[in-house]
């Protein structure tokens, strides 16, 4: 089976670093950021791997990725919320599409959307 790498454009290395790296706890696997030009780099929580790029052309803000089937959403919620990062207080809510799903949003500096979805 392939592995999808969803790219999110971005305009703020240091905002997208303190939105990924500082608040939701992913880390830079790996950057390539020759002087004078756009960052891309690649970040990965768990089994999460996004692809985050200032270079024109690699997307449009305001894109979402949907994170199915994470584990252990409540406690990470709790851990998020405990740090009182002031540009993002997610909520968890219950998906009108499954009833037995909890799911939360985070929005990044640039309007793309992380959906995680926890299935009970």
């Amino acid at each position: 089976m392939a592995t999808v790498k969803p790219i999110l454009r971005i305009f703020d290395y240091d905002k997208a670093l303190e939105f990924y790296v500082q608040w939701l706890g992913f880390r830079i696997d790996w950057e390539h950021r020759p002087e004078g030009s756009p960052a891309y780099l690649q970040v990965t929580r768990g089994d999460v791997t996004l692809h985050l790029s200032e270079h024109h052309g690699d997307g449009s803000p305001g894109g979402r990725v949907f994170i199915d089937d994470f584990v252990h959403l409540v406690p990470y919620h709790q851990q998020l919320l405990a740090q009182e990062y002031k540009y993002n207080r997610p909520g968890l809510e219950t998906p009108f599409y499954d009833p037995t799903a909890l799911e939360m949003t985070v929005t990044d500096p640039f309007s793309n959307r992380l959906i995680f979805v926890e299935r009970h």
